[in-house]
């Protein structure tokens, strides 16, 4: 992906807590009152499926979406959103802020930026406050836990924030659904679940890789049930560094 896509995942997302959790905040800003700020934040550490929920919404609430990168420049990334809408970018950054603006106005779309922690920095962050007060629309910027503390820096955005979202851990149940996506036609066992939740720190793309351990355990063993017992016998990833090997 470059960044700026058209999203045809939906299907492929089950209905975790932080997919809806940014689909009510999504709502909840485009529905603000008109003398309310249109600017929101959706933050998380890594692996709690935020781009996820965001490729969802951004199909779902029909949004802009960009996922920034850490090489992009303040005209690159203006770009970028201008591809995301389908519109040929003006000469300079500040023909392309217009443009963001004035499409944002005239289709009502939300824009969500993720990655937003790329462009909480000097220089970037005044792209993100143009756009908005050229627009009035709905922006979400997405990010890493200390992406609120950060954007306090700037407070001529800070206190254009409407509202503050934190995305969650995964919980069981989450577990589970992503289980029967992942897992088809496997039957896991409830204390093997719970053992997936613990070992992954209850984070989604951690849980999806354990589950795929799963699925090839079990295929390479011709099993359909996996139990306690099987499970010991699973190499699962915690997400900590192996230790240096000796005599190497």
């Amino acid at each position: 992906m470059d960044g700026a896509v058209n999203i045809n995942t939906a299907g492929s997302v089950a209905p975790l807590r932080n997919v809806l959790l940014l689909n009510a905040l999504i709502a909840r800003v485009q529905n603000r009152d008109f003398d309310l700020p249109g600017l929101a934040c959706f933050f998380g550490p890594s692996g709690y499926g935020k781009t996820k929920a965001a490729t969802w919404n951004a199909q779902e609430t029909r949004a802009y979406w960009v996922e920034v990168k850490s090489t992009w420049s303040r005209k690159k990334f203006a770009e970028m959103i201008l591809r995301s809408m389908g519109i040929t970018p003006g000469r300079t950054i500040g023909d392309m802020v217009e443009q963001i603006g004035d499409q944002l106005s005239k289709s009502g779309r939300p824009l969500l930026i993720d990655e937003a922690d790329l462009v909480a920095k000097d220089g970037m962050i005044g792209i993100i406050r143009d756009i908005y007060e050229s627009s009035q629309g709905t922006v979400i910027l997405i990010g890493e836990e200390n992406l609120p503390q950060t954007l306090r820096r700037w407070e001529r955005v800070h206190n254009r924030m409407l509202d503050w979202v934190a995305a969650q851990p995964a919980d069981l149940r989450e577990v589970d659904l992503l289980a029967r996506m992942k897992c088809p036609g496997l039957e896991i066992e409830r204390e093997v679940m719970q053992h997936v939740l613990e070992v992954s720190q209850a984070r989604a793309r951690r849980i999806v890789v354990n589950l795929r351990q799963i699925a090839e355990w079990a295929l390479t063993n011709n099993t359909t049930v996996i139990t306690p017992v099987e499970a010991k016998k699973i190499t699962f990833f915690s997400g900590e560094a192996p230790s240096p090997r000796r005599g190497v």
